[in-house]
């Protein structure tokens, strides 16, 4: 897809052909505003497998799987072998994982990362303990991996959580405790994976320090002031500039975890229902996940919010959820108020689905979708712009989906008080769901993307690129081409900080010198969105503007 996915995977394309594992790079300008182990991963498996869209999803996919074994793992440990079941899979099914993992963000890494520091925590503080030089070790090598995904937060949620917990456990001001913990080893160990490229990308980057708490265009400080001041402390209080995203209202971002845990947030009521005596480790464990949750998500409270930024707290709800399944709370209320809701689904879907059938679905899915720009710096933006005609596209996936839906309300409805079968309905009901959100995706490619646009590049002749639009517009085609591109007024959004870098590449180029360019008598292709092409008449003429591919309202334009 455009944005992220492609902008990620090309730069860690670039980091294994240029061998600087240090800055990364679009087009040749500075991106210092992330962690680098994301794209590090990518140029392993680009290494491994050469260079294609699957490889670069390889990483966040195994990590994924991996993030579900550990939760697995975590409530087994403490809880018993059904209720780490219920929790693993309740993860692996839910819709938020689903969802937000078709995105190229570290987010699912990042969350791996606090899962084992706070599995770690809690193993270091059990005085029966077998290994804890290697638990210790374990959680400073988790910490160090998270500030090289995510920056400083890595370390804050697990650091916030756990000492909430020693809190609450009165072990806030134990000794024995805090030696149990040995934070020194946990300190050495983070700061041997994590502080390496943190200095290196400081010294190649200078000037080396700064301060300043203003933000603002034309003004370049290097890495430290950026990644740190602009990247961290600027946005955590919504002064960062370039704004260039947007920020969930606070009730909603909190009322949104229900619809991110879905199905599986219908029997966390029954987590009320749970014991939280500090005696048990199961106990213990379940005021751990409290904390957890808690400070996350107080967090982000004061904070700016994506939908997706409360995806640390994904396994402590299905470690809950998990639970109150195992143990039988809420379990009979649970299930029926599954049963509704699937049942309620696939009785709206099946409606939509009927009306859709009438409809004619030809030329693009983009032709009967809205437009809701405005939007679309949220990371679901894009779902507003369905249409009842929109779904005339996606008859296939809507049957599917409708299917699964159904099953679950007959399964879960018969499975009575067999949570095991229960369970297993459900699951068996969701991976039917996520084949039909696959489909749907893959209808929406095009939309999404441009590697139409892409091939059609590579089958022209050779010519010098240009894009009329922020790198992120058409960052499918750089991927995928593997080419650099002039930007036409595209000094904005995460590459302006590096375009004022003292060794910035002269990439970025006004109206005057497009029009000097493009009647160069040199040849030269354009990627622009349809709804420029007005002012791209007005500067050389339609007659000067060839279309070479269109694809849902972009174009590939040519000079000659």
């Amino acid at each position: 897809m455009d944005d992220v996915d492609a902008v990620q995977a090309q730069i860690a394309r670039t980091m294994l052909e240029s061998g600087d594992w240090v800055t990364a790079r679009l087009d040749g300008v500075a991106y210092l505003e992330k962690s680098p182990l994301i794209y590090w991963m990518m140029a392993g498996s680009f290494r491994v497998f050469g260079v294609h869209d699957w490889a670069a999803r390889i990483p966040l996919a195994l990590s994924v799987v991996l993030l579900c074994w550990v939760t697995y793992r975590f409530g087994r440990w403490a809880m018993g072998e059904q209720a780490g079941v219920f929790s693993g899979v309740a993860l692996a099914t839910s819709v938020g994982l689903y969802l937000f993992t078709r995105i190229q963000i570290p987010d699912a890494v990042l969350t791996l990362t606090i899962a084992v520091a706070l599995w770690a925590w809690m193993r270091l503080l059990e005085p029966e303990e077998a290994n804890p030089r290697a638990w210790a070790m374990l959680m400073g090598f988790a910490l160090g991996c998270g500030l090289l995904l995510k920056g400083l937060i890595a370390i804050v949620f697990p650091l916030g959580a756990g000492l909430v917990y020693m809190a609450v456990t009165r072990q806030l001001w134990s000794g024995s405790a805090w030696k149990r913990l040995q934070p020194w080893l946990v300190l050495l160990v983070m700061m041997v994976v994590a502080a390496p490229w943190h200095v290196l990308a400081a010294l190649r980057n200078p000037p080396y320090f700064s301060f300043s708490m203003h933000s603002g265009p034309g003004e370049y400080r290097g890495f430290f002031w950026f990644y740190f001041f602009n990247e961290h402390l600027l946005r955590f209080l919504n002064l960062r500039y370039p704004r260039d995203y947007n920020t969930v209202p606070r009730a909603l971002f909190w009322v949104l975890n229900l619809a991110w845990l879905f199905p599986w947030s219908a029997f966390l009521p029954g987590a009320v229902k749970l014991s939280y005596n500090r005696e048990s480790r199961a106990g213990r464990l379940r005021l751990m996940l409290l904390c957890w949750i808690g400070v996350v998500m107080v967090f982000f409270t004061f904070s700016t919010t994506q939908e997706y930024y409360s995806m640390p707290i994904y396994p402590a709800l299905a470690l809950l959820a998990g639970a109150a399944i195992a143990e039988g709370r809420w379990v009979r209320a649970g299930r029926w108020f599954t049963v509704a809701i699937f049942g309620s689904l696939a009785v709206v879907l099946g409606t939509v689905l009927f009306m859709a059938a009438k409809l004619p679905a030809n030329g693009e899915l983009a032709d009967a979708l809205a437009q809701h720009p405005e939007m679309y710096t949220l990371s679901l933006g894009h779902m507003l712009d369905l249409t009842l005609g929109a779904f005339a596209y996606l008859k296939l996936p809507l049957a599917l989906a409708v299917a699964a839906f159904a099953i679950v309300a007959v399964g879960v409805a018969v499975a009575r008080r067999r949570a095991g079968a229960m369970v297993a309905v459900m699951v068996a009901g969701m991976v039917v769901f996520f084949q039909a959100a696959r489909l749907a995706l893959v209808r929406f490619d095009p939309y999404m993307g441009s590697y139409q646009l892409a091939t059609a590049l590579l089958e022209s002749p050779p010519g010098t690129l240009i894009e009329s639009d922020a790198y992120y517009a058409f960052s499918s085609v750089f991927f995928y081409t593997n080419r650099k591109a002039l930007l036409l007024n595209g000094r904005s959004a995460n590459l302006e900080y590096g375009s004022y870098a003292p060794n910035a590449p002269q990439v970025f180029i006004d109206d005057a010198e497009f029009i000097h360019r493009w009647q160069s008598g040199e040849r030269y292709y354009l990627l622009t969105d349809n709804g420029d092409l007005p002012h791209l008449r007005e500067l050389v003429g339609e007659a000067h503007l060839h279309v070479v591919k269109q694809s849902s309202g972009k174009s590939l334009l040519s000079n000659m």
